[in-house]
Order: C-alpha cells, then sequence, then structure tokens
C-alpha cells in the first residue's frame, strides 16, 4: 500500500516538473486536441484531472449560465454586479476570437499570457504523466478552475453551451442554474415546447439549487419550473422586467442584466460567505432593521449623503463585452463587431442596428456577413434580411468564414450561392473571398463620419477583422 501511494505522489510530482512548454506551444497544444475523447457522457477526463490538481471544482462556488444566446453578456453583467459588491469573481466564457486567454476572466481582466502558460503547463503535464486522455475543453476548464481557485474568488461564473450535457463542468455542484433563453425555432414545435430540448438545458439541477431564467416563452416556463421541482431544485420566479441600461442596450441587453442582477441578489443573500466582504452601501443588500418607511432621520442623511442607487449602476453600464454589439465609433468609418450566427441573435443584431439608426442616421450601412453555422435556417434568415432592408436602406457583402479549431459549426458559406440568393430578395449584393476585400469595398460604400460597417456571422469573421488591424489580443471587459 505504502510504494503504491508513494508512486501516485510521484506522479502527481512529475505531472508539475515535465517539459516546460511556450505559450505558443500551450496554444498549438490545445488547437490539436478538441477532438480526443470528445463527448464522454462519465466525463472520466475531468474527473481524473480534477483529482490529480487537488480537487478544486469542490472548492469553488459556482454558478452555471445556460441557454441559447445571452449567456457570455449575463455573466459578463453579473460579474460587474458582484465586483460592485465588493466580491471577487472569475469568468469563463466562450467562444474566443483571437486568443484563448479571452476565456477567463477575473474581475473584468483577461488572464496575463504568463499565467495562461504556467496553468497550462501545469494541465497538460498532468494529462500526459497520468495518461488522461483529456480534450481541449476538459484542460481549458481545468485551467479556468485553476485560476479561480488560487485566486481565492468569491464565486465562478461558468458559462455552458447551448443543450451541451457533457460539459467537464459539470463536475462542479452549483448554487444557482441560469437559462438565458430558449429559441423558438429550437424549443417550439408547433404549439407545444419540446421537452427534452428544455430538459436538455436543466441536466444539473440539483436538491436546494436556485433555477431562474429570462426566457419569455410560457410553455418553456412552465417545462422548466416542472423541472426544476421534480428535481429538488428551488424555482425562481422568471425575468419579467429589463434592466435600465443606457439606450439603446436596455432593448438589446436588458434581460440579460435583470438575469444578471437576480443571480447576484440570489448569490449576496444566499449563499455569500460571512467572510466576504460586502460594501456598506450595497446595491443587493438592506441594511439589518430597514424596513418600511424611513424615518426622517434618515430621510436626511440620504439627503446629505446620497448613495449609488441600481438603477444609476444600470444607467452607467453598457456592454464593454469584445464583440458581442461592440461599437468602435472612433474608426473611420465606425465599425460593429458582432458573433452572431444563428437567427436569434441575428434578429437581435438587427434590431440594435435599427435602433443606433434611430439615433444618429446612419449615412450608408453595409453587412459583411461570414457564416459556418450548419443548422442556421437559411429560410428564415432570408426574410429577416429582406425585412430589415425594406425599413434600412443598406447592403450586404458575403466572405468565407474560415474554420477554427474549436469551431463546432460546419464548413463556410457557399459565397456565391449565398450572394445571389440574398440578391433575390432585392437585396444589394456582394461576394467577396476574404474579410480584407470585402471590408475595403464596404468602407467605399459608406460615410467616413456617420456610415457604418457590421462585420457578423461568427467568430471566425470578427477575428478576420482582428488580424486586418494587426490586433493580437482583445481587450477585456471594463
Amino acid at each position: 500500500m505504502k510504494s503504491e501511494s508513494t508512486s501516485k505522489l510521484t506522479k502527481r510530482a512529475a505531472a508539475t516538473s515535465g517539459k516546460q512548454l511556450s505559450y505558443g506551444e500551450v496554444v498549438e497544444f490545445l488547437d490539436t486536441h478538441w477532438d480526443a475523447s470528445k463527448g464522454d457522457p462519465s466525463l472520466t477526463a475531468i474527473k481524473q484531472l480534477d483529482k490529480a490538481l487537488g480537487t478544486v471544482s469542490k472548492k469553488l462556488d459556482t454558478v452555471f449560465i445556460r441557454g441559447t444566446n445571452g449567456k457570455s453578456l449575463t455573466a459578463h453583467f453579473a460579474a460587474r454586479l458582484l465586483k460592485e459588491e465588493g466580491l471577487a469573481v472569475g469568468v469563463l466564457q466562450s467562444p474566443h476570437s483571437l486568443a484563448y486567454n479571452e476565456r477567463f476572466t477575473l474581475n473584468g481582466e483577461l488572464m496575463p499570457n504568463r499565467v495562461f502558460t504556467e496553468i497550462g503547463n501545469r494541465v497538460i503535464n498532468t494529462a500526459q504523466t497520468l495518461s488522461i486522455k483529456a480534450n481541449s475543453l476538459d484542460m481549458l476548464t481545468m485551467m479556468a478552475m485553476l485560476y479561480f481557485s488560487d485566486n481565492s474568488v468569491d464565486l465562478a461564473l461558468m458559462e455552458i453551451g447551448s443543450k451541451d450535457t457533457n460539459h467537464p463542468a459539470s463536475i462542479c455542484t452549483p448554487k444557482i442554474t441560469a437559462i438565458t433563453r430558449v429559441t423558438d425555432d429550437e424549443a417550439i414545435q408547433g404549439n407545444r415546447a419540446d421537452e427534452a430540448c428544455i430538459r436538455s438545458y436543466m441536466t444539473d439541477i440539483k436538491p436546494g439549487m436556485y433555477v431562474v431564467s429570462a426566457d419569455q416563452g410560457k410553455l418553456n416556463l412552465q417545462v422548466m419550473q416542472a423541472v426544476a421541482e421534480e428535481q429538488g431544485g428551488t424555482w425562481v420566479m422568471p425575468i419579467r422586467k429589463l434592466a435600465p441600461l443606457a439606450y439603446p442596450f436596455e432593448q438589446l441587453h436588458g434581460r440579460c442584466a435583470a438575469l444578471a442582477e437576480r443571480i447576484a441578489h440570489i448569490y449576496v443573500n444566499s449563499f455569500a460567505s460571512k467572510d466576504a466582504i460586502i460594501v456598506d452601501n450595497s446595491l443587493l443588500t438592506k441594511k439589518k432593521g430597514q424596513r418600511g418607511r424611513p424615518t426622517l432621520e434618515a430621510k436626511r442623511q440620504a439627503e446629505l449623503h446620497p448613495q449609488r442607487t441600481l438603477e444609476q449602476f444600470w444607467k452607467e453600464t453598457t456592454s464593454a463585452l469584445p464583440n458581442r454589439f461592440q461599437l468602435l465609433d472612433k474608426e473611420k468609418p465606425s465599425v460593429l463587431l458582432d458573433n452572431a450566427s444563428d437567427l436569434d441573435s441575428f434578429q437581435n443584431l438587427l434590431l440594435g442596428v435599427r435602433l443606433l439608426h434611430y439615433q444618429r442616421p446612419l449615412k450608408g450601412l453595409t453587412l459583411i456577413v461570414g457564416n459556418n453555422n450548419p443548422n442556421l435556417n437559411m429560410t428564415e434568415l432570408l426574410k429577416l434580411l429582406r425585412y430589415f432592408f425594406r425599413k434600412t436602406s443598406g447592403s450586404i457583402i458575403i466572405c468565407p468564414a474560415k474554420p477554427s479549431p474549436c469551431n463546432k459549426g460546419g464548413v463556410s458559406w457557399d459565397v456565391e450561392k449565398v450572394a445571389n440568393e440574398i440578391r433575390n430578395m432585392k437585396i444589394k449584393t456582394l461576394p467577396k473571398k476574404d474579410l480584407k476585400e470585402a471590408f475595403e469595398a464596404a468602407r467605399k460604400t459608406v460615410d467616413e463620419r456617420h456610415g457604418l460597417v457590421v462585420i457578423t456571422g461568427s467568430s471566425e469573421i470578427v477575428a478576420d477583422y482582428w488580424h486586418y488591424k494587426g490586433m493580437k489580443k482583445a481587450i477585456a471587459a471594463s
């Protein structure tokens, strides 16, 4: 028994003292290991990694954020609000555009390259030394948990992919599961909710866990509530109102922000450690004994020492998340980046463009679209585009979206074919061979000061823009 124990300790020590890879070598390793043991329902690899590296999954307070769209924004808003409360918050999100570091933030700051390399080596060497068949998602999830644990976060927000029942983060037991929304084309068949689809978003529900959703579909919510209660979870009333963000973000992201507020409120009031520092002017908690109408003295003190309100916080908050309706208004012409790739996200993007046009009339609008989503309903997308361009003057340029190693989609659109289909809708459309050629053509079609070029359709096409501009890494959300 003693020799066996010694052998295990020796292997674990070797895991941290193996060949040290450079930053580029860690990236290359991750790029080439996406398909290893893909979709293991027993999550064997991540469990082995977690055990070998100190069972950090059991040491973290976590929140899972699921849904079709809006997961990253919800995590982003929740992290900002919790940081305002004095808590240390880590976020694991996906996908990234330029660098894997974009998947990990700590209090709004991206993981530094040096730390990424060090933690990447810990995980990769552990997997290789112990012959663990981990794929890149396993390793990235393990890296996130180590990073958050090393920095003693109060809470880790984990974005779980749409209908991903085998996500490695599932080895954690979240305090809260939040579901942004399930889009109609995914969940509704006729007038009935597809219960199997809804259940795929709720595989992690455990007794006592809080479950909340921002979905607006009555049938969807009924199924969610039934599943939550069936599995012993605590169902929380769904989100009804938008958070009062500044224009135009209230209409675009107000529901994600409202869900983020509910997540933060539940955590602070039900789970926050007694050792956690909650600021005196908390936006989410009331001082003990503060019930009913305030006293005259309390009113006087409030006038003398006004405190920031939750409404003020939201009014001062805009979406600063890279590539999610990211407006680069210092560029000439202005550029809007959005990684919308499905029907629901395209619809939200086009709404946002219309809102920008109402606020400041655009003198020229061109959409550059590159998509590789094999499940995109082209018929419905064409209807969406036709309706949009009936109300707003502009044009479209179609270009390829190069596949990335971690992309779950398929090959890029057939540029000529899609361009012809859009032209048939009486929309000005051009095919181009790449983003550089598309952007050079687009900037000639809009006014330099008051025009707008929208780059959308996939994370890959947005990444192409950053490469075109000579950028090597994204800027963290503030």
